[in-house]
């Protein structure tokens, strides 16, 4: 599947009540709250619990649904957003990734 059609499909699902910038907060807290239960999983495989690779992907996969509906929010396509993070992490590590280069970026690196 494209970065594209997925964005469209995620979109079907967004709350169509919001105004936008209801819709960009929600996504935020969307983020927020999966990135917390991804870490859940793996902080439960530290009680004890069993490691479930099946429920960590989809937990990436509304994670994911998140990072769409930010983007869909600002006007951004996925592909966009891709594109200029691939960019960047090129500039910033034309060989691969780098301790040093990580650790002294250029001036202005976000």
């Amino acid at each position: 599947m494209k970065l594209s059609e997925y964005q469209e499909l995620a979109a079907r699902t967004i709350n169509k009540s919001l105004i936008p910038w209801e819709q960009t907060m929600h996504a935020l807290h969307l983020v927020a709250a999966e990135s917390g239960e991804i870490h859940g999983i793996f902080q439960k495989h530290y009680q004890g619990h069993k490691f479930d690779l099946n429920h960590l992907m989809k937990e990436a996969g509304d994670l994911l649904w998140g990072i769409a509906e930010l983007c869909t929010s600002f006007g951004w396509s996925l592909e966009e957003v891709a594109e200029i993070n691939i960019l960047k992490l090129t500039e910033r590590y034309p060989d691969g990734f780098s301790a040093e280069k990580s650790e002294h970026r250029k001036e202005g690196d976000v």
